[in-house]
């Protein structure tokens, strides 16, 4: 069982930054692929960005080149550097873990982020 806690969602302006951070326990961090998502009002849950055990990266194509995902195994966290954020960006973001020798899912409580003028 893994518990993930998110945290660094906000009000910012267009063009402007946040960090998102997702602190997990209760299992072993690294043997977990971990991702972002969210979910804007009336829309589906969406993929955001992934990072897999060995550290390699994917990301949705409507946020690459403005968003980097890392995580800090020794810190059990992930994270989310945004940048340039857009209005359209606005949206509960939501951590994930995947366990990479089981089938498992575990999701975070969400953190809203806000991008308005």
């Amino acid at each position: 069982q893994v518990q993930l806690v998110e945290s660094g969602g906000g009000l910012v302006q267009p063009g402007g930054s946040l960090r998102l951070s997702c602190a997990a326990s209760g299992s072993t961090f690294s043997s977990h692929h971990m991702g972002w998502y969210r979910q804007a009002p009336g829309q589906s849950r969406e993929f955001v960005a992934r990072i897999a055990t060995g550290g390699s990266t994917n990301y949705a194509d409507s946020v690459k080149g403005r968003f980097t995902i890392s995580r800090d195994n020794a810190k059990n966290t992930v994270y989310l550097q945004m940048n340039s954020l857009k209005p359209e960006d606005t949206a509960v973001y939501y951590c994930n873990a995947v366990p990479q020798l089981r089938k498992a899912n575990y999701w975070g409580q969400g953190t809203q982020v806000t991008v308005t003028s």
